[in-house]
């Protein structure tokens, strides 16, 4: 059979050359010999019919060249046959062969055509067909997993359309609410969730959902039946067969665990920073009741001498009024020495207001400076002026600087060189305050310097561990970041950074 470039056959042809001229040959030959059995016989012998019909067959098995040949041999053959005939019957049997040639070649060429053309659609119909196959398949599976994403997600699914009412509900909702999905299926959001949490809460997220936004949300939910959940809910804009929102993809995933352990975490995260700060406070009592007996003693001092100046025969009034002013100075000098110490004893939650870092800086330096001056360390402050304000806890920066500070001043302890401890506040390219605390002592460990804010590793002797790996959490709560790097020839620098706060928007 003749093949064509895409695999199938166009025509019933021979397949090869010899095959369609043996055939031409053969069908001539056939006619020929019938013609001379009826001849034999003294039958009526009908040649031409014989003759026309091995044309036909060659023309229609053998192609159009072996039918020409085939018409060829048959006019030559029917000389043997036709030997009392006319030349004007011979022409016409001739033509007649050529005509039925002729009819014969249109006629396989349109069967090949048609054929051609059969093949071609069958093709492109079996291409089509294998292409819907695999489509239906995949449509099928696409069905089947997002049936059972659907069905055995552990979060809530709901698909509600614009009229708040729902239309497909998952089985989370038959346990959390107690019926068959059947039953919400058709009931508006506000009959389940509560008319007050759809209005405050849901109805404007849908429809910005509706309108073609992807909405994600979080928030405290209380439902109509008292339950307080927290949800972190995602809607997605269905089209299913135009660009016109027809329905909500709602997803809820319940993160209320979540968030109570994290509020756990918090919680003792901060009992534990209190805990340290308490610690270092007590290590710190001696020089505490040091910086507080020096306002102390100077006001008792100055009280004495506004006694004298009182005293004398001709009482000097306005001596004894500078005695009284200075007594008043050095009284709220301790009261808020002492106040600072109370702050970082105190227990409670997380105060966030806008903290001056400049003067949280001066603050501490106040505390800690007999301590200082216990080991021969000197303090240089280098504070950047008109920084802007930080949104910030205050006594957990006052933490986070005094662990630092303490930090620079212990590693100065066996050095016996220049001791100084630098602290500097600047603002940097980003806009954000960086905080850096620099000392001259024997720096940080030399392979992993990451390893020092790990909770439990210390290099002190009595050191918890805690400190370091504390400050680093408090400060990047506060959306910074704390690094450390060691000093040449000697010493670290600790540095944190802290967002500003744009007061206009306080």
């Amino acid at each position: 059979m003749m093949a064509t470039a895409n695999g199938g056959s166009t025509a019933p042809t021979l397949a090869t050359t010899p095959q369609r001229y043996g055939l031409a040959l053969f069908s001539i030959a056939t006619a020929f010999g019938l013609a001379r059995i009826f001849l034999y016989f003294h039958l009526p012998q009908p040649f031409a019919a014989f003759a026309l019909s091995a044309i036909a067959i060659t023309f229609w098995y053998g192609g159009t060249k072996a039918g020409i040949v085939a018409t060829v041999l048959a006019s030559i053959v029917r000389y043997s046959f036709e030997t009392g005939v006319g030349t004007i019957a011979f022409a016409f049997y001739d033509l007649t062969f050529v005509v039925f040639a002729v009819l014969m070649s249109m006629v396989t060429r349109a069967r090949d055509d048609l054929e051609e053309r059969i093949t071609e659609r069958t093709a492109e119909l079996t291409h089509a067909n294998e292409g819907l196959r695999l489509e239906i398949a995949e449509r099928k599976q696409a069905e089947y997993l997002i049936g059972q994403v659907f069905e055995c997600s552990p979060d809530g699914i709901s698909i509600i359309g614009p009229d708040y009412r729902y239309r497909r509900v998952n089985p989370v909702y038959e346990r959390n609410w107690g019926m068959p999905a059947e039953k919400i299926v058709g009931m508006h959001v506000s009959d389940l969730l509560g008319k007050e949490v759809f209005e405050e809460k849901l109805k404007r997220n849908l429809d910005r959902c509706f309108a073609g936004e992807d909405v994600r949300y979080s928030d405290w939910f209380t439902d109509v039946l008292g339950r307080r959940r927290y949800l972190s809910l995602s809607y997605s804009p269905l089209r299913p067969t135009s660009h016109d929102v027809e329905a909500a993809l709602v997803i809820n995933h319940d993160l209320t665990n979540h968030m109570l352990d994290s509020e756990k975490l918090r919680q003792a995260q901060s009992d534990l920073a209190r805990i340290s700060r308490v610690t270092t406070m007590g290590e710190l009592t001696a020089s505490l009741a040091h910086e507080v007996n020096q306002p102390i003693a100077a006001a008792i001092t100055n009280a004495n001498t506004c006694v004298r100046w009182l005293a004398r025969e001709y009482p000097d009034v306005e001596e004894a009024r500078e005695a009284a002013l200075r007594t008043v100075k050095d009284a709220n000098r301790a009261a808020e020495i002492i106040g600072h110490i109370r702050q970082l004893f105190s227990k409670g939650n997380a105060q966030r207001e806008l903290v001056d870092m400049n003067e949280v800086i001066r603050e501490m330096h106040v505390m800690l400076r007999n301590e200082a001056n216990r080991y021969s360390v000197s303090i240089r402050i280098d504070c950047a002026a008109d920084l802007p304000r930080i949104m910030a806890d205050r006594v957990q920066l006052q933490q986070v600087l005094m662990n630092l500070m303490l930090n620079g001043i212990d590693a100065m302890k066996a050095v016996n060189a220049h001791r100084e401890l630098a602290i500097r506040s600047q603002q940097v390219d980003d806009g954000t305050l960086q905080i850096s605390i620099s000392d001259t002592g024997t720096g940080l460990p030399p392979h992993d310097v990451e390893q020092i804010f790990s909770a439990f590793f210390t290099t002190k002797e009595h050191g918890t561990g805690m400190g370091l790996s504390i400050s680093r959490s408090i400060v990047e709560s506060h959306g910074g970041r704390l690094w450390a790097d060691n000093n040449s020839p000697r010493g670290a620098t600790f540095c944190f950074t802290l967002p500003a706060k744009d007061e206009a928007h306080a």
